[in-house]
């Protein structure tokens, strides 16, 4: 089965993306279109960035996808809450008819992608259509399946790829070359352009097209999880039968693959280098992010390796002893998942040497910025341990055989902007 977004034809049945009511933002409404917009939830973990999206403009997206309460419950019925305002408002306004939209992502350095949003037919791994690469946090998936079920709503899409090169990439590029419904900048430097395909022609030509693929999930695992959830506590039909998407034809626009760091809450590196004592190989680096990333990507390319920072400098873990290894890395999964370094980290470091529970909030934090993550660490005393990224191929590969990586191992991107486009499911 090739579950990494190539089309089967013994597959059941490929992708369903659906045309769907876009609920936008008014520009007359609101300060600018870029204001407004966030990086996804779990994206936005400094309380700092949260407070800047906040004053960036009173309608920002991220009060609706993070809202600020003192409880679970109190937070998803303010969401709920906004957003029926914003509604009553005309802040955000509904399309007049349904559309698949293309979105597009331009950045001065050369990166360009495109992709298609729309709603998706929801579907488990074992229907081979839409496959995971990556385990869930219970948790989290509990917390945004609350937060839509309360706005009845798919407040950003989460990001899939497939490879086709096909009629549906032919549509996307053609509709690029048209007057976009909107266009913005954002401070990051990514230019938003998008389009909405109503013909009822093309919309047919895309989905044909699409019926022959099936889809690697890059960014988005709980909310997939959340859509998979909501749509068995609800049954089908449905409207929880579809969860809003941004899908991408990485053979035409090749994604950026890099790594999710984690941060230690409570463990100083003075007592994590301690731990690690005599079952690595230790090397203290006096030198900028930079020049130590690079470092760690050498030792990368020999085994597996982690850099340590939060006390000022940075030290580099490799050659864990093999003995250690074999002792506490599971042999029931391929070779190629037993020697990834989120697996190493995962089923060594964290759960047999550090002690730490990779699903405690209070002890572990997923951070995709890495000069975040290690300021983050000298600011509360804490361990940053950085990681280096995983090829894309191996991805794929896992994804094929059905296995799943350790949680947060992959951050694909550019991921989309949230605020450009929602779905209402009562529309």
């Amino acid at each position: 089965m090739n579950s990494a977004g190539h089309s089967e034809a013994t597959a059941p049945r490929g992708l369903e993306l659906t045309p769907f009511r876009g609920l936008r933002y008014d520009p007359d409404r609101v300060g600018s279109l870029a204001a407004v917009t966030s990086p996804p939830y779990d994206v936005v973990v400094r309380p700092d960035g949260l407070h800047h999206l906040q004053d960036a403009d009173p309608y920002n997206i991220v009060r609706l996808i993070l809202p600020q309460a003192t409880t679970p419950s109190a937070r998803n019925e303010q969401a709920a809450d906004t957003l029926g305002r914003w509604l009553a408002e005309g802040v955000l306004t509904t399309d007049p008819v349904p559309a698949l939209y293309v979105y597009e992502q331009r950045h001065a350095d050369g990166m360009l992608q495109r992709g298609l949003i729309g709603t998706l037919r929801v579907s488990g791994p074992s229907a081979g259509v839409v496959l995971p690469h990556e385990d869930v946090m219970p948790h989290i998936v509990a917390d945004r399946a609350a937060l839509m079920r309360a706005t009845r709503a798919n407040l950003e899409p989460l990001l899939l790829t497939y490879r086709g090169n096909g009629t549906a990439a032919e549509v996307v590029e053609r509709t690029a070359g048209q007057d976009p419904l909107l266009s913005t900048t954002t401070e990051d430097g990514f230019c938003h352009r998008l389009w909405a395909i109503t013909d009822p022609v093309e919309v047919a030509r895309v989905q044909t097209d699409l019926a022959r693929h099936q889809a690697l999930i890059a960014d988005g695992h709980h909310r997939w999880a959340t859509y998979l959830r909501l749509r068995a506590e609800h049954g089908s039909p449905s409207p929880w039968d579809d969860g809003l998407v941004l899908l991408v034809d990485t053979a035409r626009y090749p994604l950026r693959v890099r790594a999710i760091h984690r941060l230690l809450h409570g463990l100083p590196v003075t007592e994590a280098l301690a731990a690690v004592d005599g079952l690595f190989r230790v090397r203290r680096l006096d030198v900028p992010l930079p020049r130590a990333l690079d470092a760690l990507a050498d030792a990368t390319a020999e085994g597996n390796a982690f850099l340590l920072a939060g006390d000022g400098v940075f030290h580099l873990l490799d050659r864990p002893d093999p003995a250690l290894l074999e002792r506490t890395v599971p042999t029931d999964r391929p070779q190629a998942w037993r020697t990834l370094d989120a697996t190493v980290l995962h089923a060594t470091l964290l759960a047999q040497v550090w002690h730490v529970p990779e699903d405690d909030p209070t002890r572990i934090a997923y951070i995709h910025d890495t000069a975040a993550t290690v300021e983050k660490a000298e600011r509360d005393a804490g361990t940053a341990v950085l990681l280096h990224p995983v090829r894309e191929e191996v991805v794929r590969d896992l994804a094929r055989q059905g296995v799943t990586m350790p949680r947060k191992s992959t951050s694909f991107g550019p991921k989309p902007a949230s605020g450009l486009v929602l779905r209402a499911l009562d529309l």
